[in-house]
């Protein structure tokens, strides 16, 4: 039997099939892209997602010998769908990148008061967020307002497209900034705040729940059998999480993608003072009764944004191998001829302002130290130095707020660069354990299916067989002393570009 694990991205969606034991028997991507009708508008017709996540299902069980036994859906946080009462999306999906209520955010905000917010929900008040565009429709959209039955996550949306209940787990319905974590529950003090209603939100369960089979029509649809068990998953950090065995207190993962994001696990949520003072995200895990803990920062998009200035628009080509795409043998191309000793640059990664712990969306990235004889190759390590820089900034900024730790267990496509990895160990001072399976989120779902079904008797069993690790970097004490001035003048630049914006 194999286990089909579906991550809805914001710009593709993703399908893996793995054995009960973890690896991997097929895989595809399907793509879409948003729609950006006005300036802060960010919005997809839902059907997209639908014929996205039939192609990569058709896709990854056309040649399978193994039934797939359960399927289970992880998805990015925050999109939502407006469904009117006969289940029918009523407008465009409006997804987290869109920031279209601004003024909106602000009025939520001071209306339940910031410390409240946080202490009931883990959140700090933010325009991505679901609460504040819905009170933005109300104001700017009332047809859509009040003809909608109820605002729907995207997995919620497609478990409607198969003809389920459009549940939401704990840990997506943390993301809606309405939802009392400690309760696990919709946060009535905040909905009656604001004037709206529990009904209005879809049934909150704990994640890998059974929602129900698949029927004949459906999974013909979808090319999988019918009577297939599909199991809810949750919000993709906390199932890369599980995917990187951050399944109780003391663990902490790091995913290395368009977003960095450490994430602690916890057994309360950390809704202290000092943890608002961070901005922390502290909000219900997919692990029955446990909470993770996030910092992140604009990380892969840094260096992407690096790649297209250089390659976008030119024909070199770079001899590497076969296997390799050409973005990867760009990449490898200036890992192989960076300097060998600090480049003397400083590179902030905040192309779209800055995660924790201000969260201001108005800094932008900074370069200093340029010469008229730096090459590309220095200023691409250079912006792999202003990673680690910044890593280790939020490494403390996570570490003040729920405890020390030493590990940090690594997945996802900036893990492929050995370089940055030397640096994000060396200059956070911690060990890096390299897991033998990048695609944590998609194993982390799978996980909730095997557990659902029954091969596992919990979570932690089946972190336990599942997730492995190749390498373990130690941080190098001379690598450390040779940035330490570097790093000072970092941090110092970085907070000369957040002081001008406050």
């Amino acid at each position: 039997m194999s286990l089909l694990a579906i991550d809805i991205g914001s710009s593709s969606c993703k399908a893996i099939v793995f054995t009960v034991g973890g690896t991997i028997l097929a895989k595809h991507i399907a793509t879409y892209s948003p729609d950006f009708p006005q300036p802060g508008f960010a919005e997809m017709d839902p059907n997209q997602f639908w014929l996205a996540l039939c192609a990569a299902c058709h896709a990854v069980t056309a040649s399978l010998s193994e039934p797939v036994q359960a399927l289970c859906l992880s998805s990015h946080g925050e999109t939502f769908v407006t469904l009117d009462s006969d289940g029918r999306p009523l407008a465009p999906a409006i997804l987290n990148q869109d920031n279209r209520a601004t003024d909106e955010t602000s009025w939520c905000v001071q209306t339940i008061g910031p410390s409240r917010l946080f202490q009931i929900t883990g959140l700090i008040g933010h325009p991505m967020y679901p609460l504040p565009k819905i009170v933005w429709l109300r104001k700017h959209q009332p047809d859509v307002f009040a003809s909608t039955a109820t605002f729907v996550t995207l997995i919620g949306y497609l478990l409607h497209r198969m003809g389920l209940p459009p549940y939401v787990d704990f840990s997506l319905a943390s993301r809606f900034m309405a939802f009392d974590i400690e309760n696990r529950r919709w946060s009535d003090e905040i909905l009656s705040a604001v004037g709206l209603t529990i009904g209005c939100l879809p049934v909150a369960v704990p994640a890998g729940s059974i929602v129900g089979k698949l029927s004949a029509e459906v999974a013909a649809t979808l090319g999988i059998s019918a009577g297939t068990a599909v199991v809810l998953g949750g919000h993709d950090q906390p199932c890369g999480a599980l995917g990187s065995g951050v399944v109780s207190a003391g663990r902490v993962s790091d995913s290395i993608g368009t977003y960095e994001c450490l994430v602690a696990c916890s057994d309360a949520p950390s809704i202290s003072e000092l943890a608002l003072s961070a901005s922390l995200n502290s909000y219900c895990h997919v692990v029955p009764e446990k909470y993770v803990n996030l910092a992140y920062f604009p990380s892969g998009i840094m260096v992407k944004w690096f790649h297209d200035l250089l390659y976008a628009n030119d024909c070199e080509t770079i001899a590497a191998e076969p296997t390799q795409d050409a973005e990867a043998q760009h990449y490898a191309f200036l890992e192989r001829n960076c300097p060998k000793q600090p480049t003397g640059l400083c590179i902030t990664p905040h192309l779209i302002g800055t995660c924790n712990p201000e969260f201001n969306p108005h800094v932008r990235a900074a370069i200093t130290g340029l010469a008229a004889g730096t090459t590309r190759n220095q200023v691409y390590k250079g912006i792999l130095e202003g990673l680690a820089c910044e890593l280790s900034l939020i490494t403390e900024v996570l570490a003040k707020a729920v405890g020390p730790f030493q590990d940090i267990y690594v997945a996802g496509g900036g893990s492929r660069s050995t370089l940055g990895l030397q640096l994000r160990a060396a200059m956070t001072r911690r060990r890096l354990h390299l897991l033998t399976q990048q695609e944590a989120v998609c194993l982390g779902t799978a996980m909730l299916a095997a557990t659902a079904v029954g091969e596992f008797r919990n979570l932690s069993e089946a972190a336990g067989e599942l997730v492995k690790e190749t390498t373990v970097l130690e941080p190098e004490d001379d690598l450390f002393a040779s940035y330490r001035q570097q790093q000072q003048r970092y941090r110092l630049l970085r907070s000369a570009m957040v002081a001008q914006l406050n």
